[in-house]
């Protein structure tokens, strides 16, 4: 049997397919420093994403499968998407996929079981903040997903989509995050934050904020590729 190969569905956006693919090597080398993973990246336009996931949800469906058809057709095992709005469909693409999926949302809920955490904030797009997949996922473990207010959803989504996406990363956003999560410890008693959508780890980089842990959505999804490919190879 020849090698596992994991196919990545990437450029929603680029800089967090760029930090995928550097930290999958990275996560490979630690176990086997004289090797190198087997993947193949197709790379979508995110904007054509963002403009379907708001107008047109069976459209965004076709446009992932077509990706998904496209990497199992270059011979991938299994698939993983290197973006969190793009779960808002991916029971649906699960089911119709030619190849197993990998799910962002499963991995991080089963680490926040791992770790007794019962109440947490979920901050990403507003498409995934005000979506139903992350409390759905995670009520099946026992956990409550919270989110901002209105106005700091919308404070929120404006930053990733005009500044996060295109690669803008600044000190000031990143303290105005940091208040939020504060605020949200205080009034709501969240036990920890779900960076539920994957530039924000480049944006807040500690392991932990307000004396909380961030569940770097990135960095589990990552570890869970590495780990099948290396289960199965």
């Amino acid at each position: 049997m020849g090698e596992t190969r994991a196919g990545i569905v990437g450029g929603l956006g680029p800089e967090s397919t760029i930090d995928y693919y550097r930290r999958l090597f990275d996560a490979w080398k630690r176990q086997d420093p004289g090797t190198s993973p087997a993947l193949v990246i197709d790379s979508l336009d995110v904007q054509v994403a963002l403009r379907l996931v708001e107008h047109d949800r069976p459209a965004l469906i076709e446009y992932l499968l077509v990706s998904l058809k496209r990497l199992a057709g270059a011979g991938c095992d299994f698939i993983a998407m290197t973006a969190n709005t793009a779960h808002i469909v991916f029971d649906e693409l699960a089911e119709i996929s030619p190849v197993p999926m990998l799910s962002i949302v499963e991995v991080c809920a089963n680490e926040a079981h791992r770790l007794g955490l019962r109440r947490l904030l979920l901050l990403g797009t507003g498409f995934t903040m005000n979506a139903p997949f992350y409390p759905a996922v995670f009520a099946r473990h026992g956990i409550t997903v919270l989110t901002p207010g209105d106005e700091e959803r919308a404070w929120v989504h404006a930053r990733y989509i005009g500044e996060l996406l295109v690669g803008d990363f600044r000190d000031d956003t990143r303290l105005q995050f940091i208040a939020l999560i504060q605020r949200m410890r205080d009034e709501h008693g969240i036990d920890g934050v779900i960076l539920g959508g994957t530039e924000l780890p480049l944006l807040l980089r500690a392991e932990n904020f307000a004396d909380l842990p961030m569940l770097d959505t990135t960095a589990l999804h990552v570890d869970a590729i590495v780990a099948r490919l290396r289960a199965t190879s």
